[in-house]
């Protein structure tokens, strides 16, 4: 997820964005590093972690970058940074080098740490914006080919095999990237990934002429979307995250086109995935518990068991209210979601972080 500070604080904040977390259930978040500064040196890192500890009601670790400045040029000090990060990541950004990617690995390995990787092959891109699919050839669109993706998948996973780094793929996207990795893991690979709910319960056919509708990587074909869900069923997918990406409304107000990419999910993630997959049978709520709690706790090592006697990290929600989500409820200060105006059920209604309230239903 993406926190925006510092630098982009009429996007989100840390304590918008932590709010905004504990309103959707969560009481653990892994920040984003594409701020400014960018978490490449403890120097920048400390800007970062100084406002999480004074403004942050939830706990919230930290990603630190892959490369200095997000450049893909030259590697950060992960020695200076590397005991207060969950993992590294150039997030936004796919590193192009492959030479720079593989001395990143081997480096990050001696950590005992992560590279969790957006992968992106920028030369693939051709001015894509959208899904290149049936909705871009309709509606004359730039399309974003699914190869950009998993080409880049397909390089890292053969660096992971030279280098036995822990690697984690973000937010993927389509059918050949769930193949990839079903077969990475199948290998042995100490590989893992995760995807979005909007990817598991949208295709490009329900795309509209809004900025909200736009995301990197952007909402691919039905046969995608039915892969996502094959891989999450039989353990290939072992993540589900928000990619939660705050922009102001004058940026997400520009069409399909011109709006930035990203969209917000903290406060829609659990009731839409409850909704759309559990009620209608494709998951059990135990295995999106798994999901969206358990497995992202135990690779990532944040959050907290809950046990008797030790302060309470937990979530109430009432599974039977129906509501109609409603931007204008949010606490995040970002308004797009392209989940406007959908009924769902699972409203939260308590969230506590260390035994302390973090966010109420003020009718309770």
């Amino acid at each position: 997820m993406h926190l925006r500070e510092p630098g982009f604080f009429y996007k989100e904040t840390i304590k918008s964005g932590s709010l905004a977390a504990a309103h959707g259930g969560y009481t653990a978040v892994c920040a984003m590093p594409n701020l400014n500064p960018v978490p490449d040196c403890r120097e920048n890192l400390e800007v970062q972690l100084k406002a999480i500890r004074e403004t942050a009601c939830i706990q919230v670790v930290p990603y630190g970058t892959i490369t200095v400045g997000e450049k893909g040029e030259e590697l950060a000090a992960y020695d200076e940074i590397v005991n207060d990060v969950c993992a590294f990541s150039d997030d936004g950004r796919g590193v192009q080098n492959d030479e720079i990617m593989r001395e990143a690995m081997k480096k990050i390995s001696t950590y005992n740490k992560i590279v969790a990787a957006h992968c992106e092959d920028n030369s693939l891109l051709a001015g894509g914006y959208i899904h290149k699919g049936e909705y871009a050839k309709a509606h004359g669109h730039r399309g974003i080919c699914s190869e950009s993706e998993w080409k880049q998948i397909e390089r890292d996973l053969q660096l992971v095999k030279e280098t036995g780094v822990k690697y984690h793929v973000c937010h993927i996207s389509t059918k050949e990237s769930v193949a990839l990795i079903r077969k990475a893991r199948a290998e042995g690979l100490d590989v893992t990934c995760e995807t979005a709910p909007h990817y598991l319960t949208m295709n490009d056919s329900m795309l509209q002429e809004d900025g909200r509708f736009k995301m990197n990587p952007p909402i691919r074909s039905e046969e995608d979307r039915e892969a996502l869900i094959a891989g999450i069923l039989d353990g290939t997918i072992g993540m589900i995250a928000t990619d939660h990406a705050p922009h102001s409304a004058e940026e997400k107000s520009r069409g399909l086109e011109k709006s930035l990419m990203g969209v917000v999910g903290l406060e829609t993630a659990f009731p839409i995935l409850y909704t759309k997959l559990v009620k209608t049978g494709v998951l059990s709520l135990e295995k999106l518990i798994e999901l969206m709690h358990t497995n992202p706790r135990n690779r990532f090592c944040v959050g907290t068991p809950l046990e008797e006697g030790q302060p309470a990290s937990l979530t109430v929600y009432d599974l039977d209210k129906e509501y109609t989500i409603n931007p204008d409820d949010f606490l995040s200060m970002g308004r797009a979601t392209p989940f406007a105006g959908e009924k769902v059920f699972g409203a939260c209604r308590l969230t506590m972080y260390h035994g302390s309230i973090a966010w109420k239903d003020e009718t309770l």
